[in-house]
């Protein structure tokens, strides 16, 4: 590994660039302590790079679990409560890795995956927009992502704007506009301001804007409660006083926190399988994560930082195509990037305090439509309504209720669209020249289940007298009993309807236990 350390040491600074503002800004958007998302990514870069299989992926706080966890927060009471489930989950995480249970990724439908991440954009532009304006900071606690009526949220927004702090709002606009800029394909053209990500580059250029905005207009400069506010920490007893401990008394207090925990476990789960599989199609050496491995390791790492007071963690794909971009070679890089973050969390508090907040809330805007983008829906209805209903399904739901019940009612609809199809595709109409007027042949599929019973009931329902019927089952190597029950119970009526069955390949079956 030391042979690429020459690639992997500067990869590793840029994505604690991109992950330094991401980690802060995660935290704002969570309603957690700032501290918290610099824990988990530290953990992440420390501890998940080297327990998981991936050598190019970076592990941290991720925008997908924002809403879980400012949801949590709020049903557990207090973060010291909402820790123990961080802890839980990790537990479950570890269980499933052990299990071998790394396919679970597979079974969720592409549009139900991209209908929660595009619903998480929606709640995610929402809750920044009262800090972008440098509204008081209450309206962005009491902002409840789980409420179903958006009039609630709505009206909190707009109380906020209407206390709006036109420096807050300056700097935020200013930084939304830069980000913007390092998005268009010719600032990527230049290798400089390849590497250097938009991110670090708002978050210096607000620290000086505000500074700037302290001598030339002081009334506009934006005031400490509207600033990151990170701890000083000067030695380990510092660290000890500041971290934050899961309240285990919760435990005993009911179900909430065990189904807070499946939720985090789930969701954390899904969206780092999703990242290691996109990272791996990436990585030029073709080399493949091991999924069950990648449970294990995010099991570790959520059970490491719910017990140091920090957020819940995944395999993130931002952090990780920077990876990738930056020139990264093996898992050193990710542990490099979690090295720099610890070393910012000890020594350079003080800088960190002097961010903006509505430079972090405008990185975290762009993040959020990122996640929800008009050509996202557009590509979704260019799919086809398979994919599409499923989708938009998924995001309204989730946005009228909350988003474990969201993907719930999405993964029903997705499942009902996968039925229809299955049961379309049971069989197929065979016609050859030498059939005799009046004649259908009726070829069944390779595997015929109890999910095409309907549709085959419902096609043999439809055969009008004086028609001939020759049900094939010659290519199936698999019919279900239900099936056949079903087409047993149609020859018996046959002849009485007036219609003349002939079966090829099918077996009989006794209908009825006789």
């Amino acid at each position: 590994m030391g042979s690429t350390l020459s690639k992997d040491l500067p990869a590793g600074l840029v994505v604690f660039l991109v992950a330094l503002p991401l980690c802060l800004g995660i935290s704002l958007a969570s309603g957690a302590p700032l501290l918290s998302g610099l824990i988990a990514g530290v953990i992440g870069g420390l501890v998940v790079s080297w327990i998981s299989g991936s050598q190019l992926s970076v592990s941290g706080p991720a925008a997908g679990l924002t809403t879980i966890v400012l949801g949590g927060i709020q049903k557990m009471g207090s973060y010291e409560a909402f820790l123990v489930a961080v802890v839980l989950a990790g537990v479950m995480q570890f269980v499933l890795g052990l299990l071998k249970a790394g396919v679970i990724g597979m079974y969720f439908p592409t549009s139900v995956i991209r209908g929660m991440l595009a619903a998480i954009g929606v709640i995610l532009l929402m809750k920044q927009i009262p800090h972008f304006l440098g509204g008081d900071e209450d309206f962005f606690k009491d902002l409840d992502l789980f409420e179903s009526e958006f009039v609630g949220a709505l009206d909190k927004i707009q109380r906020a704007a209407s206390r709006l702090q036109p420096g807050a709002m300056l700097i935020g606009l200013i930084s939304l506009s830069v980000l913007l800029l390092w998005e268009q394909s010719y600032m990527k053209r230049v290798p400089v301001l390849k590497l250097l990500p938009g991110a670090l580059v708002v978050v210096l250029a607000a620290i000086g804007m505000n500074q700037l905005l302290g001598a030339l207009r002081p009334e506009w400069q934006v005031q400490t409660a509207h600033l990151v506010n990170l701890p000083s920490i000067s030695g380990l007893d510092d660290l000890s006083k500041v971290l934050r401990f899961p309240d285990w008394s919760v435990l005993t207090k009911g179900p909430g926190v065990y189904l807070l925990a499946a939720t985090i476990a789930a969701v954390a789960s899904l969206e780092s399988l999703l990242s290691v599989e996109a990272v791996d199609k990436l990585d030029p050496q073709k080399r493949r994560t091991p999924t069950s491995r990648e449970l294990l390791a995010q099991g570790t790492g959520n059970t490491l930082s719910g017990l140091l007071g920090g957020l819940p963690l995944t395999a993130v794909i931002v952090r990780s195509s920077a990876n990738l971009n930056a020139g990264a070679q093996s898992r050193l890089s990710a542990f490099i990037h979690g090295v720099l973050l610890l070393l910012a969390v000890l020594f350079l508090e003080d800088v960190l305090n002097l961010i903006p907040l509505s430079a972090l809330a405008a990185v975290l805007l762009l993040v959020g439509y990122k996640l929800t983008k008009p050509a996202l829906y557009s590509g979704q209805w260019r799919l086809g309504w398979a994919q599409f209903v499923p989708f938009v399904v998924t995001v309204v739901a989730i946005l009228a209720s909350d988003l474990l019940k969201g993907v719930g009612v999405g993964l029903a609809v997705a499942a009902f669209f996968i039925l229809k199809a299955n049961a379309e595709s049971a069989l197929f109409f065979h016609y050859e020249p030498d059939h005799l007027p009046g004649t259908v042949h009726v070829k069944l599929s390779e595997h015929v289940t109890f999910l095409n019973k309907a549709a085959i009931t419902t096609t043999l329902d439809r055969f009008q007298p004086g028609t001939r019927v020759i049900l094939d089952g010659s290519d199936s190597i698999t019919i279900d009993y239900d099936v056949l029950e079903a087409i047993e119970n149609f020859r018996q009526s046959a002849a009485d309807r007036g219609v003349q069955l002939e079966l090829r390949s099918i077996p009989q079956v006794q209908v009825g236990g006789h």
